[in-house]
């Protein structure tokens, strides 16, 4: 555990604010998982999974959703907070459409970070 404390740690202040940004919408909705994204602006989109019976996305494809919707073209960086132990592959794919490069931080519902999922140019 103090590994993953010291994993936050080390992250930059503004990945550190995806998570916490992340966390907090997961905590509004009482949904299983909490997504947040960072444009190439700084501006920043919060989702929380969609589960309706006409429409299931995860955090992250929201979160992704959300940012396109308001016309971003590139992400910098994207953060889930989950009880899970992986990322959705979908809403990876979707970060990565905007963003080859861009970091997915995977954290737990404590705020801290479980995995960084980063392009291995596949």
């Amino acid at each position: 555990m103090s590994e993953t404390s010291a994993a936050n740690e080390d992250l930059d202040p503004e990945d550190v604010k995806l998570i916490r940004l992340a966390r907090a919408a997961r905590g509004r909705t009482g949904a299983s998982e909490g997504a947040a994204v960072r444009d190439s602006d700084g501006r920043t989109y919060a989702a929380a999974t969609v589960a309706l019976q006409s429409l299931q996305l995860s955090a992250l494809q929201a979160a992704v959703a959300g940012a396109v919707s308001s016309g971003v073209t590139r992400l910098e960086a994207a953060a889930v907070v989950s009880t899970g132990d992986a990322l959705d592959r979908d809403g990876v794919s979707a970060v990565r459409e905007l963003a080859d490069t861009a970091d997915v931080f995977l954290a737990g519902i404590d705020g801290q970070l479980v995995r960084t999922d980063t392009n291995s140019a596949d």
